[in-house]
Parts: structure tokens; sequence; C-alpha cells
């Protein structure tokens, strides 16, 4: 199929980029690596009437790592994987990425555009909840920042940008020395969505667990799960905690059946991989954190 009519800029500067989104305001899509939006262009799932292709404008695409991590949107997801100051700082991460499609997907996907386009089965908003990431929204109004949780919420394929707003950057926060990370999903094939999948970071101190976030995706929308953060926090890393958490997690993720898997099917999903990923996280704490 090909894409309903539209007209096109291809701007080379943020300015430029603000200037066409606050004109047009909702009838424009922004373009980045496009593997989300071509497709539905092409299936006239998306049909605005403005495209504001974003490739141009280099100043978007970068990696800065001074403890904290600062990506710029369009990054590509090559890139990120690829990086030294990411593997060697939030080896998570890297990790992720790697699970996204194939690599020719993302040698043109942005981490921008994964997070904006806010896919429920995505691995990069779940990733950056449990992150504790923000980020920076520009409009020609001025500028404002976001944490992942207000970014994506409970949303899924929109998140809380206006019409007018370009996403522009991403920032990390340094994990902790004493931090270890686990990152587990599941796929029908590699490259494929996945069914079910779980971020985990850790704090420890001693042989206990001092903090826990976890943010798990596959499933309504990505979410952050609280409930079996709270049940970690105190208890002794080991096999009874990690299956007291993915049992909270089970019951508190945001679920639905469709096609490829039942909703009871993809809270056992979920309940099974946080318990690997915490074992994973508590047996890397202190080591490959950078």
């Amino acid at each position: 199929m090909k894409p309903a009519v539209f007209s096109y800029s291809a701007p080379e500067s943020i300015e430029e980029a603000l200037g066409l989104l606050a004109e047009h305001g909702s009838e424009a899509k922004v373009l980045a690596g496009g593997q989300s939006l071509v497709p539905l262009l092409n299936f006239r799932l998306a049909r605005p009437a403005h495209i504001v292709d974003i490739n141009g404008i280099g100043e978007l695409s970068y990696i800065s790592s001074n403890g904290s991590l600062r990506l710029g949107a369009l990054t590509r997801l090559t890139a990120v994987e690829e990086s030294g100051d990411v593997s060697s700082g939030h080896p998570i991460i890297t990790r992720a990425v790697s699970h996204i499609g194939h690599r020719a997907i993302r040698n043109r996907g942005t981490i921008g555009g994964s997070l904006a386009h806010n896919d429920p089965a995505a691995e990069t908003p779940a990733l950056l909840l449990a992150l504790d990431s923000e980020v920076t929204a520009r409009s020609a109004g001025g500028e404002r920042t976001l944490s992942a949780q207000e970014l994506v919420g409970d949303r899924f394929f929109e998140t809380s940008l206006g019409d007018d707003e370009l996403l522009t950057e991403i920032r990390i926060p340094a994990l902790a020395a004493s931090s270890g990370w686990g990152f587990q999903e599941l796929s029908r094939r590699h490259g494929d969505f996945a069914l079910a999948g779980v971020a985990a970071v850790v704090t420890m101190d001693g042989g206990a667990i001092s903090s826990a976030a976890l943010g798990a995706f596959g499933g309504a929308y990505a979410a952050r799960l609280p409930e079996a953060e709270a049940a970690l926090v105190g208890a002794e890393a080991g096999e009874a905690a990690f299956a007291a958490a993915g049992e909270r997690a089970a019951a508190e993720f945001p679920t639905t059946s469709d096609v490829h898997g039942s909703e009871e099917y993809r809270r056992h999903l979920i309940g099974v991989l946080t318990g690997r990923a915490l074992a994973e996280a508590t047996s890397n704490t202190g080591g490959e954190n950078g």
C-alpha cells in the first residue's frame, strides 16, 4: 500500500522544526528513524497532513557520559548499542537495545523515536522507567523536563508530548556502585516484539536489597511495578524473595489478551521473568555497572 497524500519538510535545525510543529500542530508527524511511522503511513493507519523529517538535524544525535548519561533523541539505536560509554556505565541499556528488532531496524531506528512511539511491547519505555530517566521536550514557546513516568504514564502508542513539542534529549542517572541490573524478555523469534519482558535495577546493602526498580512491558502498557518493588526492600536476596516479588509483579502487571497470548499467560511470563531479572541483578551487583 501507499500512504495518503501529505506535504513534507526537512528542517536543518531544532528551531526550524519547532516552527513547523507550531504551524501544523496536530496535522504534523515527526519522522525520525521511520521504523514505526512509515509502516503506519503505508497501511494508512496514520494520515498526517504534514511530515516533519528531522534526520537533517545533527545536533539531536549524540551520546554524552559523565556518570549520568545524555542521549540525543535522534541517536540511532545501533550507536547506543555499540557505545563504550553506554556499556561501561549502563550495560542494561546495551542489553535491552540488542533485543530491539534486527540490526537493520536498529541502524535506522532512534532512541527518541522508540520512546515517543511508546509501543507497549517495546523495550525502551519500560527500561527508561526502571532507570528513573527524564527527558527534555521543546516547543517554540520553551522547554520542559519530564520524568519517563510523566511522559509515558499509563499510555500506549502516545505520550504526554504536545502536538507542538519535540523530544530532544533523554537523561539517565548514574547507577549506584552497590547496584546491579537484570534484563529478561521472551519473544517467539529473535527480533519479534516481546510477549513479555522485565528490566530490574537493585541496590544492595550487604545481602539485603535496599531498593529495587522494576519496569515491565508486553502488556497493556509499559509500567513500573511498585508493589513488587516494595516487597523486595529489606528482603534477603534469594530465591524466596525473587519468587514473592514475581508473584506481586504478575498480579499488578497491566495486561490484556490478544492473538499472541492470553492475559493469564502474559502474567505468568512477567512473574517468571521478574524472578530471573532479579537473580541476574543481584548476581552482578558491584560488578558490571561501571
